[in-house]
């Protein structure tokens, strides 16, 4: 059975604060193994497996982190089918009905498995085996969630009551109702109760049933959504629907605007495990703690330590823990997180606090991503900034100039062609070259390698919008950074 993954990949995971930022969050960290939870997710939704094929994935991304979605499905050998990019985030109920117009234009028996692109499923074959058994309601015109066995009394998750408990060939079960996240109490009972799953968020369904779904349900999406599909213009390899039209439909999430009015839903129980990553108290558990409860990263460690994770996320950062019980340190080099295990939830009133404060770290990666590579400022003084920057093989900066800094470029590693106003020269590791202020120019890596140089800027100022741009191979416009 042909199988059309779609992956969702916004949100801003701001309870796994300081490593996952509005400006590279969570989906793109590698928080378990060395894959990043994006790259997990592709992989799981690719090939073959039994009797299910997985096309190329579509991909529901916005403008900031197409250029990342790009790179990391690259390096781990995935060719995406089509990354959409969305032109503000308008939650998953536009979102899917864009994916599910757009499969369909191309195939009318189209079957969609939609999915977040940051959850933890160690055991891909049972999550195959799951979807196998959802496509026997889908070929009925049934729209199929899974739904997984909870372990503990969660309250941080919403539920789905099934009509009945499930059997042991872990058959589809209509749903009877959608759960609010509950208390404890109440999230004690249904566990006992047997027929009350997690809602994981994950959907089975064929592309026409779910836009008759929309029709029916939340007609108010359809026109404005369809025509962002129809006027979507391609850029770069990427397919950006039309502003315009998506500015015009409500931000709401699949569930509120279709899955709580459908009634032809089942729910394929999940028995396996499975995490959406929520906290810190969850990368903890995931991690594997050791006898002790204990996780610790590299650079990290942990003396007399109960029940703790501590992560340094920083090659010059050491983080020690001493006599340590129920706590969650996470430090970076821009910004340290102490917390106590049972308020990893709580996580996300330090970003609000942040933003009230002003401080960059509330949203800010310390290591800035561009579609060329990726930068980090290293020292900001008066009048200079120092960063590393690297640029992958074939890449290329924009043909730019600066009206207050001039720029010194040290490489430290590769070779870097540069283009100073007319002139053009190849620059090797341990040599320098000086840009004076108001000069057109340019870094290029030519080699099969990445290139990273040493950039002293001095001057007046030194923000990123004292760019004007001449020539950009990613088509960025006029006072975009990098």
């Amino acid at each position: 059975m042909l199988i059309s993954p779609v992956l969702l990949c916004g949100g801003s995971g701001t309870r796994l604060w300081p490593l996952s930022r509005k400006s590279y969050p969570k989906q793109f960290v590698p928080l378990v193994g060395d894959e990043t939870l994006f790259q997990a997710s592709a992989r799981r939704l690719s090939g073959t497996s039994g009797d299910l094929e997985f096309t190329a994935p579509v991909v529901l991304t916005n403008s900031d982190f197409r250029f990342i979605v790009a790179e990391q499905l690259q390096a781990v050998g995935i060719d995406p089918g089509t990354i959409m990019i969305e032109p503000e985030g308008r939650n998953t109920a536009p979102a899917v009905l864009a994916a599910a117009l757009h499969a369909y234009a191309q195939d009318a028996e189209a079957v969609l498995l939609v999915a977040p692109s940051d959850h933890v499923v160690p055991d891909t074959a049972a999550f195959h085996a799951a979807v196998a058994r959802g496509l026997a309601a889908v070929k009925q015109g049934q729209l199929v969630t899974f739904g997984i066995t909870p372990t503990h009394p969660e309250t941080a998750y919403g539920y789905l009551e099934l009509s009945a408990v499930p059997g042991v060939d872990g058959a589809p079960v209509p749903l009877k109702n959608f759960v609010e996240k509950p208390d404890l109490d109440r999230a004690t009972e249904m566990l006992a109760a047997g027929n009350f799953k997690w809602n994981a968020g994950i959907f089975l369904f064929r592309a026409a049933d779910i836009i008759e779904s929309f029709k029916a349900h939340a007609p108010a999406l359809v026109e404005p959504v369809k025509a962002a599909v129809k006027k979507a213009m391609p850029d770069l390899g990427f397919l950006r629907l039309d502003p315009e039209s998506w500015a015009q439909a409500e931000d709401i999430s699949i569930d509120y605007a279709v899955m709580e009015k459908a009634t032809n839903l089942s729910v394929v129980p999940f028995d396996a495990a499975w995490s959406d990553l929520g906290g810190w108290d969850a990368v903890w558990r995931e991690s594997g703690p050791d006898a002790q409860g204990v996780v610790t990263s590299d650079g990290a460690t942990a003396i007399d330590c109960q029940n703790t994770l501590l992560r340094s996320d920083s090659e010059q950062l050491e983080i020690v823990g001493i006599g340590l019980e129920n706590i969650i340190a996470v430090a970076m080099n821009d910004a340290v997180l102490v917390a106590d295990t049972s308020r990893a939830q709580d996580v996300k009133k330090a970003v609000t606090e942040l933003k009230k404060k002003g401080a960059s770290q509330a949203t800010t990666f310390p290591k800035d991503h561009r579609p060329w590579g990726w930068f980090e400022s290293l020292v900001v003084g008066d009048r200079f900034q120092v960063k590393r920057i690297l640029v992958h093989p074939g890449a290329s900066l924009s043909l730019q100039s600066h009206f207050h800094r001039s720029e010194h470029w040290i490489v430290v590693e590769g070779t870097a062609r540069v283009t100073i106003d007319d002139r053009v020269e190849l620059v090797t590791e341990n040599q320098s070259v000086y840009i004076p202020l108001g000069a057109t120019h340019r870094m290029e890596n030519p080699g099969k390698v990445p290139m990273v140089l040493i950039e002293v800027q001095t001057g007046t100022y030194v923000g990123e919008d004292d760019i004007v741009r001449y020539e950009d191979m990613y088509s960025r416009g006029q006072g975009a950074k990098g």
